[in-house]
């Protein structure tokens, strides 16, 4: 344990974001896989479950949950089964 002030303050802050960031990529996995379900079912809604998808992935991406590369990555190829799909 610290003895630092500050440092006390930042092991307190890094729990806090441990929990934000698990909680956001949990929800991103049941968005991703909600999605894969209803590309794969060829349901009617599977174009709002994928623009849901990629919402999510990029919001992610851009606060710096995932890596930007690793959301472009997951992005690519959630796209990429859904336009192999429609076609």
């Amino acid at each position: 344990m610290p003895n630092i002030k500050s440092q006390k303050d930042r092991v307190v802050q890094a729990k806090k974001e441990n929990l934000h960031n698990r909680t956001v990529k949990s929800n991103l996995k049941t968005v991703i896989k909600k999605a894969n379900i209803a590309i794969s079912d060829g349901s009617a809604d599977a174009d709002k479950t994928v623009v849901a998808a990629v919402s999510a992935i990029g919001k992610a991406g851009s606060k710096g949950v995932l890596h930007k590369n690793t959301a472009a990555r997951k992005i690519s190829k959630l796209m990429k089964k859904a336009n192999a799909a429609k076609a």
